[in-house]
């Protein structure tokens, strides 16, 4: 499948890379990578091994997307992990669990309205972890919000927002993606640089590649247009780039994030870190499939989930920013 250099997430951070002045992308290391990363195995991600109908994982994959940033403390780098079973589950993956667990013990937290009266309290309950999980209060107030806008507009389910929009990202202003960022601001994931918009959806896509990765097998929900989808521009994706030094960082920014300096929200800098990442997996991704046979030929999410898989759990210092779009 050929890559969408046009999409609107890939066009507006490839546009910007030529001015970039706090990292590079090395090519090189593009073709070195690729020359082993090629013959990997590249999986869709699995997420419904509980066996839940199609339209509650819908549900709860939006729900997740709703919540899913930020899980290392500003103030000590400590990532949020929960244990269970004797297995150590970090970040995303503790917060899945958890709110898999919550609805099983009867909060309906798939609902609008439930979502729209949530407390402080209540996701401290739901939450428990190594350290308290950050921005709990900006999750409480985002959750309140989302569940209020489906309430007054989809009465209360995710699934009429899903039905009210072709299967298609992008469709003159009513694709999934346009839809989601214009009614619920929240997703809205874009950046001011130099003057350009530069658009990242990360959450966005996200929701809808897991949402298309688990169900797009049976046809009852599969995107038309998922190579106009990009990576997904968060902490964990760069440390992958950087450690593979396929993208090279200056000194100044190196020491930064080495030594957990917040860097600032829609800076130079932070938006570099996560254009680069996401022009990077794009290169990538089309040359491992150059070393591919055209019935194995990969897109871009696979690509971001073998390296997310690979690096989420790592203690390699990734940037820190405080923010809720990731």
């Amino acid at each position: 499948m050929t890559i969408n250099w046009n999409s609107k997430v890939l066009k507006s951070v490839s546009d910007m890379m030529s001015e970039a002045k706090h990292l590079k992308i090395n090519d090189n290391n593009i073709e070195e990578v690729s020359d082993w990363l090629a013959y990997e195995e590249f999986t869709f991600p699995k997420n419904n091994d509980r066996k839940i109908d199609p339209d509650n994982f819908i549900r709860t994959t939006m729900l997740i997307n709703t919540l899913n940033f930020a899980f290392t403390d500003f103030d000590n780098s400590i990532k949020y992990e929960i244990t269970r079973n004797g297995n150590k589950l970090s970040d995303s993956e503790a917060m899945f669990t958890q709110i898999h667990e919550a609805i099983d013990s009867g909060i309906n937290l798939l609902d609008g309205e439930v979502q729209a009266g949530l407390t402080f309290q209540d996701l401290e309950n739901i939450f428990k972890g190594n350290i308290e999980m950050p921005m709990l209060q900006e999750r409480k107030d985002i959750l309140n919000q989302v569940g209020q806008k489906l309430v007054n507009s989809y009465e209360g389910d995710w699934i009429n927002f899903i039905n009210s929009c072709p299967k298609k990202l992008y469709s003159n202003g009513e694709g999934l993606i346009e839809k989601l960022i214009s009614e619920f601001p929240r997703f809205n994931d874009s950046s001011s640089y130099k003057g350009k918009d530069i658009h990242f959806y990360k959450l966005a896509q996200l929701a809808f590649w897991g949402i298309h990765g688990e169900l797009s097998h049976s046809n009852y929900f599969n995107i038309e247009d998922i190579n106009a989808m990009s990576a997904f521009a968060d902490y964990i994706v760069p440390v992958a780039l950087k450690v593979m030094k396929i993208v090279e960082y200056s000194e100044d920014l190196n020491e930064k994030i080495n030594n957990g300096i917040l860097i600032e929200r829609d800076s130079e800098e932070e938006i570099e870190v996560r254009a680069a990442s996401l022009f990077a997996t794009a290169k990538l991704t089309e040359a491992v499939n150059l070393r591919r046979p055209a019935n194995k030929t990969i897109i871009i999410p696979q690509l971001d989930y073998r390296l997310w898989k690979s690096y989420h759990a790592t203690h390699h210092p990734h940037h820190l920013t405080y923010t809720i779009m990731y």
